[in-house]
């Protein structure tokens, strides 16, 4: 009995489909960026979360509010803040679904009508990543054989659009929804213990910029970026805001 047919294929052995198996090598790329999404949405969430509550908490501790009402103010923002941006992240993928469907319609609709014009923009395109002659030819020849893929082939290279993930997008919504809303409670923490609203602040200006260090540095070296800068812009950011908020109120008070 011949076990060729289990043996698995050597690195450049092409397979039934003419393309030879994934040499090794590190892991894939689409994959880790895939599996951090949803952790960069929360560290994104959390970072963000963490300015407004605290700059309006700081206003009002400026105007010499007592703990309780700043608490509580503290508490509306940060969960407008996590609707706010739950949501508007959810709409804002709905936009950029309904977007990509119409280009869609358009590219499929345009290659029954111009095939000859969409098979040149096709030969264009692969013109500029150095195809000539046969080779090309050859090549506008496979793209256009198939409509779709023809079709995703132009949504990509000529529009530089990618199908949204309506799952991805859920996902992305509520882990941005719920940073927000952890994030927006560190500010509020010395509220609950300080009896003096001077005292809080100064207990949650530092809860804030170490938490916008931290969040700041993680969401950084989750996207790939060097997580000192990520960590002092965070910081930077908070501040400004947390400065603004109570100069404002201390200038009105």
């Amino acid at each position: 009995m011949s076990h060729a047919s289990s043996a698995p294929a050597l690195p450049g052995e092409p397979t039934r489909d003419g393309l030879p198996p994934m040499p090794p090598g590190p892991a894939h790329e689409e994959s880790h960026f895939a599996s951090l999404a949803p952790l960069r949405d929360l560290l994104s969430g959390a970072a963000d979360g963490l300015v407004l509550p605290f700059a309006v908490t700081a206003a009002l501790a400026a105007l010499g509010v007592a703990p309780a009402p700043i608490l509580l103010s503290g508490l509306a923002v940060a969960a407008a803040g996590a609707v706010s941006a739950g949501l508007g992240h959810a709409m804002a993928a709905r936009r950029e679904a309904a977007h990509y469907l119409a280009e869609r319609a358009r590219e499929e609709e345009e290659s029954r009508l111009y095939p000859e014009r969409e098979r040149w923009e096709v030969a264009a395109i692969l013109h500029r990543y150095g195809l000539r002659g046969d080779l090309l030819r050859q090549a506008v020849e496979a793209i256009a054989g198939d409509r779709r893929r023809w079709v995703d082939f132009m949504m990509r290279f000529e529009l530089d659009l990618s199908e949204p993930d309506p799952r991805q997008a859920a996902r992305s919504a509520l882990a941005l929804g719920l940073g927000q809303a952890l994030g927006g409670l560190l500010p509020l923490l010395p509220y609950l213990l300080a009896a003096a609203p001077a005292d809080a602040l100064v207990a949650s200006a530092g809860l804030t910029a170490a938490g916008l260090l931290g969040l700041g540095g993680l969401k950084a070296r989750a996207s790939g970026l060097p997580p000192m800068g990520g960590a002092l812009q965070a910081l930077a950011l908070g501040l400004l805001s947390g400065m603004a908020a109570w100069m404002a109120a201390a200038a009105l008070g």
